[in-house]
């Protein structure tokens, strides 16, 4: 719940099933279709979430965000960046009440291909140190769960990062 909301001055309704994470971040988007804007926004929100599963976001991580973010929206470099910040801070600020509502949305607004395409991004951020911690992965997991993915397409995504999973890594 935001401040202004829970001292009962938030003037603005929030749509049906979106979130003040998804309409922040899809107002820095206002040159965008408005569906288009939500999708980004929620899609970097989702990012941000596997990239603090371990409770600490990297640069390495961020930047790998910015790039995803920049192609899987044609983006500019700078909107990517702002984008990613946004989602960020959101996520550290509101993660615990937003994380749910937020993939929902997103689940409610993608195809059955961008859940899965997400999900592979989400991996390629947890690897990004080639290390793919427990925490990262049992993050990954529910996401599948809460996106609608089913277990045997988790593994298949799964597999591509493989040499990456800590349990399966030796020493």
């Amino acid at each position: 719940m935001s401040l202004l909301r829970w001292l009962g001055l938030e003037k603005e309704q929030p749509a049906a099933g979106e979130t003040e994470t998804v309409r922040k971040i899809s107002r820095e988007l206002e040159a965008m279709d408005p569906t288009q804007a939500r999708y980004i926004a929620a899609f970097a929100y989702i990012l941000s979430r596997t990239a603090r599963a371990d409770l600490h976001v990297t640069d390495e991580e961020t930047a790998t965000m910015e790039r995803i973010v920049r192609e899987a929206a044609s983006l500019s470099e700078q909107q990517a960046v702002l984008v990613v910040q946004i989602a960020k801070s959101q996520n550290l600020l509101f993660g615990a009440t937003e994380d749910f509502l937020v993939t929902q949305e997103f689940k409610r607004i993608a195809t059955r291909e961008q859940c899965l395409q997400l999900l592979e991004c989400c991996f390629a951020v947890a690897s990004v140190d080639e290390h793919i911690s427990g925490e990262e992965e049992n993050l990954t997991r529910r996401l599948a769960s809460e996106l609608g993915i089913s277990h045997p397409e988790y593994i298949g995504v799964r597999s591509q990062f493989r040499e990456h999973l800590s349990f399966l890594k030796k020493g």
